[in-house]
């Protein structure tokens, strides 16, 4: 019998090179993705250990900024065979989807290893089909298939702009910020206008930033989180399927009427379609206070970021600002090259070529889950992911 997780998803590491002789299927990753593949697998009684590098699960999750709320439903947002409380609220909070992933471990007593990071992913050298993962501690295990959920935000990623290292103030990427208390008073750039740049751009302004000025290279696609009761969720799961310029079309009636023009603050709406652009990996940013803050000038678009010069940053327009504190909501990588780069099955972006339930031509019995970034939402297609994967592994096993 394995032992049994605690709540914060805890196995003995020690003894995880004495179980490998049954070959389970190995799932790299203790957030959302890994947990509901494992627990779907093992609903199907099919032994799933995961591994998680940090010393708890969902690790990534527990360091994002205090007052994040997750843009999907909470009804939406479950993963198998547990749903949320409804005390949750609609709208999940950080500390509750953390709340949430213990108990999903505990309840479905899911087989956690923390504290140890897979470095390398190879075909076992005896030809059989099985996987070798090389991992720390000089451990090397061996696995009937591998799920590799490592997730979208992986390795905060700070473009290298020329000078930045002679900026004298401060300049922290946002998978840092937390909360808008040490930047009261305070002159701040958000640099990237996602999600992420234009919440903690929010946040700033509500939180008593002396000024708040976020840094736009492409004018993004906003949508409101909720119109009279309905979620954009529920539209981006509806349309998802239909033809692009026809999404684009409705897409662009519906800002009209929903969202204010922001052109005159320096916010254009984009020239290109919501949809085109969702297909090209730009998802739509959820207002969540940023309408508001630009409409009142409490936030101020401006030119993105071309360089440094000691004290000032130099804007693509020519501008020069001299902002206390630069951050930096640029996105991230992937960081998938040192685990599996020399399989060639990453595209040129460095993401896997193919995810759910589908496996590379050339690597039989290796899946991805969590490289995509749906406008259904990424939990729900989590989940049904999840479900995919476990009925595939299953049928091959």
């Amino acid at each position: 019998m394995p032992n049994s997780p605690s709540p914060s998803g805890r196995t003995d590491a020690v003894a995880l090179t004495d179980r490998t002789d049954d070959r389970p299927v190995y799932v790299i990753g203790g957030g959302p993705g890994g947990l509901a593949t494992a627990a779907a697998l093992r609903a199907r009684g099919v032994r799933a250990v995961v591994l998680e590098k940090a010393d708890r699960i969902g690790a990534s999750w527990r360091g994002h900024y205090d007052r994040l709320h997750l843009h999907t439903t909470r009804r939406w947002s479950a993963l198998p065979g547990l749903r949320m409380p409804r005390k949750f609220g609609r709208w999940v909070g950080r500390d509750d989807l953390v709340r949430y992933l213990e108990k999903y471990t505990e309840h479905h007593e899911l087989e956690v290893v923390t504290g140890v990071e897979v470095t390398r992913i190879d075909p076992h050298p005896d030809g059989s089909g099985d996987w070798q993962l090389t991992a720390t501690g000089g451990r090397v295990l061996r696995g009937r298939a591998v799920v590799v959920a490592t997730g979208f935000n992986h390795t905060p990623r700070i473009p290298e702009w020329p000078g930045r290292d002679t900026f004298t103030g401060e300049l922290l990427h946002a998978a840092e910020y937390r909360n808008p208390a040490p930047y009261a008073d305070r002159d701040v750039l958000v640099v990237g206008i996602g999600n992420t740049g234009a919440e903690i751009a929010a946040d700033l302004a509500e939180g008593g930033a002396a000024r708040v000025r976020i840094a736009v290279r492409t004018a993004p696609h906003i949508v409101r989180r909720s119109t009279a009761g309905w979620p954009a969720q529920a539209t981006g799961i509806l349309v998802r399927r239909l033809p692009v310029r026809l999404v684009d079309r409705a897409g662009s009636l519906l800002a009209r009427v929903a969202v204010p023009d922001l052109s005159a603050q320096g916010l254009p709406r984009p020239e290109k379609g919501l949809y085109s652009r969702v297909r090209e990996g730009a998802i739509p940013v959820q207002d969540v206070g940023l309408i508001d803050a630009v409409r009142n000038g409490r936030v101020l678009p401006v030119a993105t970021v071309a360089s440094f010069d000691k004290d000032a940053v130099v804007l693509a327009d020519g501008t020069r600002v001299t902002p206390d504190a630069v951050i930096a909501a640029t996105g991230y990588s992937r960081a998938l090259e040192p685990l599996l780069g020399h399989l060639d099955v990453l595209d040129g972006r460095g993401r896997p070529v193919v995810h759910g339930a589908r496996t590379p031509k050339q690597s039989p019995g290796l899946y991805f889950t969590g490289f995509t970034n749906p406008i259904s939402g990424m939990l729900r297609e989590l989940a049904r992911d999840a479900e995919k994967i476990a009925k595939r592994v299953a049928r091959a096993h």
